[in-house]
């Protein structure tokens, strides 16, 4: 018996199998939690002594329990909109069209069409859309749609008027205009949507020009429907990785109607021209939000983009270009020197990394910070981390650095032969793609998330993912070398992620004096074959020994895991 019992628990779980990922005590049977906090795990055979006449007894009947998990790049902010079109799974410009039509007709007073989810290969050719592209299905009506990335957006014509875009006025403040290198004129693509109009002055921007999406109720409605989501799924803290100081509102807001079941940590969005009083402005933000049920402090930057468009910072060219690489955001000097005055300040950096270059430069400006400041406990976060070049897989461990990655990104559905990703890096180039395996075997710490909602929220899906490197519907593997176990894959949702983000004190791991913040599983996911792991609900969510999802739920949460397991939508 690990301690004993001053005084009877306020909650008792028995005839579980614990599995801690603590590995001082790996496995129980029961586990008493007083005060929301952990104070024994144990022997089924020791448990009573912990019951009292107000202690609440759950009986797990032998199912698997969890920590909660702890996803570490979750936009539930950003989230999925029941008001737009929705294109997940259009896999043809004809089937954009009909769904926009359809919409559209039972819609037709509507002021926009807005859609999101788009794929990029949904395009012939393997161009990226026009106006002209979008234009028969909407008419005279503006439509915004975005990509399942969200790094993009797709204007038609009455969109590009009502927005004002035109070939003197391509740097928009949501993004870059791409034009027409024969007419000058704008395409309707428009490159940056992430970095610029997800941003505080973009998405002012977007309100002022009525573009509905951009409506604080709107952004509310993603969010509160996002945070029921990722309770149901049993993920106990949300790590939201790119917001402005405008948007902390709206989780005081879900805060106090009730909706912010799961716990929040939300990283502030450092955009290019962020000044030192806007940094001021962020830790005084991080003093307010401390709790730890809704914390503010790491900040979110950007060093390239996406490979789908081709705006990812490669070492070698694009597959089928001589000479195109990708850009970064920053020359690489000016980026190591900001990093350093961050790092200075004691700041925790997520900066989006896809490309081998720009993971590079990320890693590079970290030993800078390092050899200019000394080191320091910073976890700066690399995430993304989608083409690794191997020379670099072991600076992670060196430098300190955490890989936030996404496992479900490297599904040969999503990124593999016959997609945009994996055509446009190249099947030499296939070794880099999401290296799980070899980071970690390198000692780096793994921070696995969904990124909601470009993937699927559901920590199973992402599970699978990472064990199998299968299509979530079945099928052959892809770059099966990187693929880890089912029990590292759960540690990388729960004690990594926890870490990652200097939590691994509170939580993470189920362990004596840590918050009691655990999941019920409905199928033990360490023993059952890989390919059953997808569809396994969460039948009780405890956060903070307060039962917050039951068996009333787990129905719920089932429809939901369904629905998302069709549903990767669209940083």
């Amino acid at each position: 018996m690990n301690g004993t019992a001053p005084a009877p628990a306020d909650l008792l779980l028995s005839g579980a199998r614990i599995h801690t990922v603590d590995p001082a005590l790996p496995e129980a049977e029961a586990m008493a939690v007083r005060d929301g906090r952990i104070v024994w795990l144990g022997a089924d055979a020791d448990a009573a002594a912990w019951a009292g006449p107000g202690t609440r007894v759950l009986d797990a009947a032998g199912r698997l329990v969890l920590p909660g998990f702890v996803d570490a790049h979750n936009h539930v902010r950003l989230g999925s909109d029941d008001a737009c079109v929705q294109l997940a799974g259009a896999r043809t410009l004809d089937e954009i069209h009909a769904r926009v039509r359809t919409w559209h007709s039972a819609h037709p007073d509507a002021a926009w069409i807005e859609a999101e989810a788009f794929d990029y290969s949904a395009i012939p050719g393997g161009r990226m859309p026009t106006a002209a592209d979008l234009d028969p299905a909407t008419g005279d009506t503006p439509a915004l749609v975005l990509s399942y990335d969200v790094h993009t957006a797709w204007l038609n014509t009455a969109a590009l008027r009502a927005l004002g875009v035109d070939r003197d006025h391509t740097d928009l403040p949501f993004g870059r205009a791409v034009t027409d290198p024969a007419t000058g004129e704008p395409t309707g693509f428009v490159k940056d949507f992430a970095v610029k109009g997800l941003s505080r002055d973009g998405h002012r921007a977007l309100r002022a020009l009525g573009v509905p999406w951009a409506s604080p109720d709107r952004q509310y409605g993603r969010l509160a429907r996002s945070l029921d989501d990722a309770i149901r799924f049993g993920i106990t803290t949300v790590v939201e990785p790119q917001n402005s100081l405008d948007d902390l509102a709206l989780f005081t807001r879900a805060r106090a109607e009730g909706r912010l079941r799961s716990r929040i940590v939300a990283a502030l969005f450092h955009p290019r021209g962020t000044t030192d009083a806007d940094l001021d402005a962020f830790e005084a933000a991080a003093g307010e939000h401390a709790d730890d049920r809704f914390r503010v402090g790491p900040l979110k930057l950007y060093i390239d983009d996406v490979v789908e468009p081709r705006t990812a910072a490669l070492l070698e060219p694009y597959a089928g270009c001589a000479h195109h690489r990708g850009d970064t955001f920053y020359p690489p000097e000016e980026f190591a020197d900001l990093l350093a005055r961050l790092d200075a300040r004691g700041f925790q950096c997520f900066v989006h990394a896809t490309g081998d270059r720009g993971i590079r430069t990320v890693l590079d400006a970290v030993a800078h910070a390092r050899a200019v400041n000394g080191p320091r406990d910073a976890r700066h976060q690399v995430v993304h981390v989608e083409c690794l070049d191997p020379a670099d897989t072991p600076r992670f461990a060196e430098l300190g650095v955490v890989a936030c990655m996404q496992p479900r990104h490297a599904a040969p559905d999503i990124a593999g032969p016959g997609q945009d990703w994996a055509e446009n890096i190249g099947p030499d180039r296939w070794h880099k793609a999401w290296p799980l395996r070899d980071l970690s075997e390198a000692g780096a710490v793994l921070a696995l998330s969904s990124d909601w909602n470009v993937a699927e929220m559901d920590p199973m899906v992402g599970i699978h993912a990472a064990v199998t490197r299968r299509p979530l519907a079945g099928g052959e593997p892809w770059t099966a070398g990187q693929t880890l176990t089912v029990t590292e894959a759960v540690e990388g949702y729960t004690r990594g992620s926890a870490y990652a983000n200097f939590l691994e004190h509170e939580r993470g791991t189920l362990t004596v004096g840590k918050l009691a913040d655990f999941v019920v599983l409905s199928r033990d996911i360490l023993r059952i074959a890989p390919e059953d792991i997808p569809g396994t609900v969460a039948e009780t969510v405890v956060v903070g020994g307060e039962v917050v999802v039951g068996d009333g739920e787990a129905a719920a949460a089932g429809e939901a895991a369904a629905e998302a397991a069709g549903r990767p939508a669209g940083v």
